[in-house]
């Protein structure tokens, strides 16, 4: 066999290309502005934060790092529901804040979707809820299962006056009905 051949078919090669491909394919990608092909076509927050920090809780010290953004998803659809319950068994809360100073956002419109007890997207599993006076937002749904390999998660997309639209997921921990996830968007100034 001569050298070309060797190089080309080489296993560690293959190995590397696939896995180069994957992680190209799957990672959201920053340097497009925040896009992700065929999904959001409006700008999302970068990620800050390691992955030790992505609870989404903010630190009393005023470090306020933006929320991580995550995928859209397939399953978006604009103009859900305004209201706070799509089922019973899990609740989630939390504060929007800016990344600036750490202060409250008022009136955020927030989006949450995920699946039904069957494990699939529907119109009843879509909400919009606002954050009040305080920032505070409360949602509450059925526990969502795990599917097609993905880890039991909520969807959420935040959008609020003078703010980037932020695009992220909440992973419930297995075994927990109520869960604390901060919001922390980016002014757009």
């Amino acid at each position: 066999m001569n050298p070309i051949s060797r190089i080309c078919f080489s296993y560690p090669l293959i190995f590397s290309v696939l896995t180069a491909v994957i992680m190209i394919t799957a990672w959201p990608l920053p340097s497009l502005g925040g896009f992700e092909l065929g999904q959001a076509k409006e700008p999302v927050s970068l990620p800050k934060k390691t992955l030790a920090q992505s609870s989404g809780s903010v630190a009393s010290s005023g470090d306020c790092q933006p929320t991580p953004p995550d995928s859209l998803g397939p399953f978006y659809k604009p103009n859900a529901p305004v209201r706070s319950s799509v089922g019973q068994g899990y609740i989630l809360h939390g504060v929007v804040r800016s990344s600036k100073d750490c202060s409250i956002v008022a009136g955020a419109r927030i989006e949450m979707w995920l699946t039904g007890p069957n494990g699939r997207y529907d119109d009843d599993h879509r909400a919009t809820v606002f954050s009040d006076g305080s920032g505070r937002y409360r949602f509450e749904s059925n526990f969502p299962p795990d599917y097609a390999g993905r880890p039991s998660h909520i969807h959420i997309r935040i959008s609020a006056a003078g703010y980037r639209t932020l695009i992220t997921q909440h992973y419930p921990a297995k075994g927990v009905r109520e869960a604390t996830f901060d919001l922390v968007v980016i002014p757009t100034r």
